[in-house]
């Protein structure tokens, strides 16, 4: 019998939304992940070192996800996320940049 798997749903281009976008960037362990994002590009959750339990993760993963701030695609076992940086760009011209910026470092 195989694991169920979530179907992972992006939101298009066109259906990001401002408020969603910026309440997924409000959370310190989230801009940690898009900083990493945004440094290593495309990469596994597991590699990513947040200070929270791994369901917490996977919530904070699903939460960028869902506001269109990363997209989720399935390897095997693994979920590879990539930052969604021109699909924001086009939207939001200079937010990512800004919010990049300004993120406190490591």
């Amino acid at each position: 019998m195989q694991p169920v798997t979530e179907a992972l749903t992006h939101p298009t281009r066109e259906q990001l939304e401002l408020g969603r976008v910026l309440h997924a960037l409000s959370d310190p362990v989230r801009l940690k992940i898009v900083c990493s994002l945004a440094s290593e590009g495309e990469c596994p959750m597991g590699r990513i070192e947040v200070p929270v339990s791994k369901s917490t993760c996977t919530h904070h993963f699903k939460v960028l996800r869902e506001a269109g701030v990363l997209t989720q695609r399935q390897v095997g076992t693994a979920r590879m996320n990539t930052l969604r940086r021109e699909d924001l760009d086009a939207r939001f011209p200079g937010l990512l940049d800004t919010v990049l910026r300004a993120a406190p470092g490591d």
